[in-house]
């Protein structure tokens, strides 16, 4: 059991060692933080925080470092977050403000996340399994080219251009657009992209244009269906090697490959604010035990997603936290905005 003064010291250590990057010594705890004790004491303070490998000494007569258990209890214990300053609010909302889609709000939200903290950030798309297809739109382009839009009340939009093969009449392309849009509109994507794929299976003899549009149609509202990642600051793992004692290599495959964070993110459990953190060794079972991975929740139409970041364990945790937190909150109030708006 860790007394009060023993957490203290533990924060002392946290914030000493992620402002330094050196091991913190009893007597830069005395020098630089108002404990009104020796550093005799402080060294049986943190004696103790060793014995529950909380810290530990990286070489031997160094400081000490916290651990990933010790960033655990730091975490938890964090009394309040360090909010964020006036400009940092007004930069998040100034950076996402007015998208023109989903796609370049999350692509926004990654980019001023990772500039605001260092960190990699990642947005997790909202589940769109339960979403309703609103419309189809068919844009003919002229000849065999169109364009073949799909849109979700969820604020989803996917569009492709599509070459047919032959060249389209407007009336030919009206009964096409026609055609898809009577077998999708107003049902939930599942349901959709199911009454798509009886269309192959039982007409096989519908013509071309109808058949290649039914095809794009059918792989979008099945793209709709997977969860997936956006993230931004891949870069900053290499300005931060110095903060891994191994390779970066395995966090570089969970960025490439998306599935081991969606995992992650998915067995994560928020707090009553909606924030979670996953430290260290806890990480193990995905092959990121010297990595952190921080998110909020953000609410898209009834639909909960997360919002994150991923870096060493090193990390500024209060003012990290509350960055996500803040564009979490962000996220949420824009896709509420915009669903109000329909």
């Amino acid at each position: 059991m860790v007394s009060e003064r023993g957490l203290q010291v533990l924060r002392a250590i946290v914030q000493d060692y992620v402002d330094t990057h050196e091991p913190v010594g009893s007597k830069a705890i005395v020098d630089r933080h108002q404990f009104g004790v020796s550093a005799a004491t402080i060294r049986n303070d943190m004696a103790l925080l060793e014995d529950e490998e909380l810290i530990a000494a990286p070489h031997t007569s160094s400081g000490r470092v916290p651990t990933d258990k010790g960033y655990r209890v730091f975490v938890d214990h964090l009394a309040e977050l360090r909010p964020l300053s006036g400009a940092q609010r007004s930069a998040i909302s100034s950076f996402l403000s007015d998208p023109g889609d989903l796609d370049e709000l999350l692509m926004r939200t990654v980019r001023a996340l990772t500039q605001l903290t260092g960190q990699v950030a990642i947005v997790q798309y909202p589940s769109f399994a339960r979403a309703n297809v609103t419309h189809v739109e068919f844009v003919h382009l002229g000849g065999a080219r169109v364009v073949v839009i799909v849109v979700t009340d969820t604020g989803r939009v996917s569009q492709r251009v599509a070459f047919l093969g032959e060249e389209l009449t407007p009336e030919a392309a009206l009964r096409v657009k026609t055609a898809i849009a009577r077998l999708v509109t107003g049902k939930p994507v599942a349901e959709a992209a199911a009454a798509i794929a009886e269309l192959a299976s039982t007409e096989p003899h519908i013509d071309d244009a109808l058949q290649t549009v039914a095809r794009i149609v059918g792989e979008e509202l099945d793209d709709f269906r997977q969860d997936r990642l956006v993230m931004a600051g891949s870069a900053t793992l290499a300005r931060r090697e110095n903060d891994f004692r191994g390779s970066i290599y395995p966090l570089l495959e969970a960025i490439e490959e998306q599935v081991t964070l969606l995992r992650l993110m998915g067995e994560m459990v928020a707090d009553e604010h909606g924030l979670a953190a996953s430290i260290g060794r806890e990480n193990a079972s995905f092959g990121l035990t010297e990595a952190s991975v921080l998110t909020s929740e953000y609410d898209a139409t009834g639909t909960r997603a997360r919002v994150g970041l991923l870096g060493p364990m090193r990390m500024d945790y209060p003012t990290n936290l509350a960055a996500v937190r803040a564009v979490a909150h962000y996220l949420s109030r824009l896709l509420d905005e915009d669903d109000t708006s329909r």
